[in-house]
This record gives C-alpha cells, sequence and structure tokens, in this order.
C-alpha cells in the first residue's frame, strides 16, 4: 500500500483548478465567453473564481467538506486513484483523534473558500466536465445588456449581483444557466444549470 499523507491546507495547492474559459469545454466556452463579453460590455465587474475542476480536487473538497461541516467519519472515506491522502489523524499516544481529523478538514475547507457553502462540493459536476464557471457579478445603476439574441435588456431593479433573477434570463438566452438545483450556489453558472 502506498505510503498515505495526513489531510491539511498541504493538499488545497494540489490539482489545482483553473480560472480561464479557455479551459472550459466547446460550445459552453463560447458561450460563457459571450455572455461576459456582455457583462462587461454593459459595465459589470465580473470575476471568475473557477472554471475547470480536475476530479482529484473534486474529491478533496468533497470529502473535506463532508467531514467539517456534516459529521462524516474520516475513518470511512473511501480512497480514490492518485490521491494518496489519509483523513484520520491520530493523537500523541497513537489513537484515532476525530478533533485533529475535523480540524485538518475544516482548515482545507477554509482555505478551499468552501467553508461557508451550505451543501457539499460535487464530487463529479459540471466542473469537472468542464462546463461550469463560478464568478461573481456586480455592478452600480441600471445594467443595459444585450440577450444572446441582439435585444437590449435593461436591469434597473435590484440585487445588483449575479443572484438577479432578470439577469438568469439574460444568461439563459446565451446558454449560461444560472445555478438552480437544491441549495444555493452563489457564484455558479453552468451549460445546466447544475
Amino acid at each position: 500500500m502506498a505510503c498515505r499523507e495526513l489531510s491539511g491546507v498541504i493538499w488545497v495547492s494540489r490539482f489545482p483548478g483553473s480560472v480561464s474559459l479557455s479551459d472550459l469545454a466547446p460550445p459552453f466556452q463560447d458561450y460563457a465567453n459571450a455572455f461576459i463579453d456582455a457583462l462587461k460590455a454593459a459595465g459589470a465587474v465580473v470575476s471568475i473564481a473557477a472554471t475547470y475542476r480536475p476530479l482529484e480536487r473534486a474529491y478533496l473538497m468533497h470529502w473535506s467538506w463532508l467531514i467539517a461541516k456534516a459529521g462524516q467519519d474520516p475513518r470511512k472515506v473511501p480512497s480514490t486513484p492518485g490521491v494518496s491522502i489519509q483523513w484520520d489523524h491520530q493523537d500523541d499516544e497513537g489513537e484515532y483523534s476525530s478533533e485533529r481529523s475535523i480540524d485538518a478538514a475544516k482548515a482545507m475547507t477554509k482555505a478551499y473558500g468552501i467553508d461557508t457553502l451550505a451543501i457539499a462540493p460535487a464530487l463529479i459536476s459540471r466542473h469537472t466536465a468542464r462546463c461550469a464557471v463560478d464568478m461573481s457579478i456586480r455592478w452600480h445603476g441600471a445594467l443595459g445588456i444585450l440577450s444572446a439574441d441582439g435585444s437590449h435588456v435593461c436591469i434597473a431593479e435590484g440585487p445588483k449581483t449575479g443572484m438577479n433573477r432578470q439577469l438568469h434570463m439574460v444568461g439563459a438566452t446565451y446558454g449560461v444557466i444560472k445555478y438552480n438545483q437544491r441549495g444555493q450556489d452563489r457564484p455558479h453558472w453552468s451549460d445546466t444549470g447544475a
């Protein structure tokens, strides 16, 4: 059996994800580029936090969140190919330490920026399929934006963020669908809304 390394913040820099739209799969890459170009042309500020997420990174994010936030027993986390992590920590006497294990998972979720999520990041997602983008969007005043068919849409009501329902309708015309599953994932847009 391969030597395993204890969980903790050291894992967060491994299996890096991407913030580049060029790492998205076609045709979603074109859709996301067009929507973001329309947002910027309208004066919105767009900040991309994630696009493609390797399966290994998704595994680390998923299980660290479940240990830290949902009471998952670190001793029962399944392994995955290519990730030699040991989720269960020991105390100074060599006995299993729930506290150390959970503290390491909490440190990971904080470093990943997922410690405030209401649900665990998915093992398989539109990010791992290269068909999702996490982005923050904000603007001041009214947002005059072109939909994909070229019609002008004026968004005067708040919120003046990516959570604006009228903006969700504009994004859909580009094939960029705001997250619409259970829970809340404020920055997430994808080709399916999942």
